[in-house]
């Protein structure tokens, strides 16, 4: 990390069909091997099955999701003494969208189906519906951090 300059965060451009970061986050979640048309490929049928099952507009029902995905607190592990707490922490902006995209691209691949663009939409359209397994690890870091609310002294 250098100390003379403080690094500025540099949002990628918005993906061009939708207009949106989000999307371009989530394409970029998605790619493996540098391979970006087929991310692409299969973001964009991912939001036509949305459209297609809910007969919404498919960027709201993503950015719902997001929002319900989206954790308010976690827990970081910090050495204190010799021994190890985990200290809850209150989730910026940003890492709370990368955490929520993470998961809902990691459930998505786990389920069973054919392609993962149907995985992946059906994980969006469960998590904009406040189910699936996406909610489930959101609840789980929650009460990780109700649990161990006891270290919150131990915050830098």
């Amino acid at each position: 990390m250098s100390r003379r300059n403080i690094s500025k965060k540099r949002f990628p451009q918005p993906d061009s069909i939708y207009d949106s970061y989000l999307v371009t986050l989530l394409i970029t979640r998605i790619l493996k091997s540098g391979k970006k048309n087929i991310a692409k490929n299969i973001v964009y049928q991912a939001f036509n099955i949305i459209k297609k099952k809910t007969s919404e507009d498919p960027l709201v029902v993503f950015e719902k999701a997001i929002r319900n995905a989206s954790p308010i607190v976690e827990v970081k592990a910090r050495r204190v003494g010799g021994s190890t707490y985990q200290v809850p922490v209150e989730v910026n902006g940003f890492r709370a969208t990368n955490l929520s995209l993470r998961w809902i691209i990691k459930y998505a691949s786990e389920r069973v189906g054919r392609s993962m663009a149907i995985k992946l939409a059906n994980e969006i359209i469960d998590t904009a519906n406040d189910i699936g397994n996406t909610i489930k690890k959101k609840e789980e870091t929650h009460k990780m951090a109700q649990a161990n609310k006891a270290f919150a002294h131990f915050r830098y």
